[in-house]
């Protein structure tokens, strides 16, 4: 085989797969939306906190219809430079007397709370 041959293989196979080694190099920002919380803010919440206590402790919620003004959603959308994106949501819901009553989604529920809060 023939230098130019060589190099016309050479040329071809790093135009060809240049675009997949490149996509890796080029830096991408990590996008990060809504609310990040940790698994220890979600520790201090208590069964009948109140919605100043909850805001005070994880900030204010991303969604709260107005249909259903009892119901907080906590969303958190991950999207890493070059990877898979997470979403991680916490749902909460409150009595009609504004006491936190349920904990759903993604976070475990501390053992602790179910004893209520004074």
């Amino acid at each position: 085989m023939s230098w130019k041959n060589l190099a016309a293989v050479t040329l071809a196979v790093s135009l060809l797969g240049g675009c997949s080694v490149v996509e890796r190099l080029v830096y991408r920002i990590d996008i990060n939306q809504g609310n990040y919380l940790e698994q220890k803010d979600i520790d201090t919440l208590r069964y009948g906190m109140n919605k100043e206590q909850v805001q005070f402790v994880l900030g204010s919620p991303m969604l709260v219809e107005p249909e259903y003004p009892d119901t907080w959603y906590y969303v958190y959308y991950h999207k890493p430079g070059h990877g898979e994106p997470q979403q991680k949501n916490l749902i909460l819901k409150f009595s009609a007397q504004n006491q936190l009553t349920s904990l759903e989604g993604d976070y475990e529920k501390s053992p602790q709370f179910m004893e209520q809060f004074n």
